[in-house]
């Protein structure tokens, strides 16, 4: 029966009863993706050369520049040069060291120095008080023998007083104030100021308990 009918009418229905559109619309989004892809491919791509054409530019100027480096320089030289320095640094930190130890020692030498010029000093002032007394007793007793003698010896005491008060001023400029008692005129009191640390020190001296060099001692400490 089916070749009774006409082939073309055959065909005709064979492709009617077919539906192919659904894969043609499949191929066709196939074809779109491959074409996106393809393209997303050649962007990349150039993307991927301008970079690696930028890094071998890079890579050159940093081989010239290492070549240039390396040429200039000279292992020996930096081995030599960094033995010199590190001789350079132990000979300074020698003398460094050494610097410290003379410091201290001249600080030491100085400080003894000092106190034996306080220990002087005191002394001097001591002896300025009993001269003056003495000169004032010789005085007086040579003005009741004659007026030379009394001139004179007011001249020995102006010349002693001077001396005491000049020692007094000295310790005064250095922030030591000596005080003496009333009634036998002795210095049997000090008053130490400092100025850099707004300290006031009150010694009372007491020459048959300790020596002068060790108020001498005590002053510059609290100076």
């Amino acid at each position: 029966m089916l070749l009774e009918e006409d082939p073309s009418t055959l065909i005709s229905h064979t492709t009617q009863n077919f539906n192919i559109e659904p894969d043609r619309n499949a191929v066709s989004r196939v074809a779109e993706s491959l074409s996106t892809l393809q393209q997303a491919r050649d962007l990349r791509l150039r993307e991927s050369e301008t970079n690696l054409k930028k890094l071998a530019r890079t890579l050159n100027t940093l081989q010239s520049q290492h070549q240039e480096v390396t040429s200039s320089h000279s292992s020996a030289e930096h081995a030599s040069l960094i033995s010199r320095l590190d001789t350079q640094k132990f000979r300074v930190a020698k003398n460094v060291s050494d610097l410290e130890m003379e410091t201290e020692r001249l600080q030491t030498q100085l400080a003894e120095m000092q106190a034996r010029l306080q220990e002087l000093e005191l002394q001097g002032v001591d002896g300025g008080d009993g001269t003056i007394a003495q000169t004032t007793g010789e005085g007086n007793g040579n003005g009741n023998g004659n007026g030379y003698g009394g001139w004179n010896g007011g001249g020995g005491m102006r010349s002693v007083e001077d001396e005491v008060l000049l020692r007094l001023k000295v310790y005064r400029s250095l922030g030591i104030e000596i005080e003496r008692e009333e009634q036998d005129g002795e210095f049997t009191r000090a008053v130490v100021r400092n100025d850099r640390r707004g300290d006031v020190c009150v010694v009372n001296v007491d020459r048959h308990r300790f020596s002068r060099f060790f108020y001498a001692n005590y002053f510059w400490q609290t100076l």
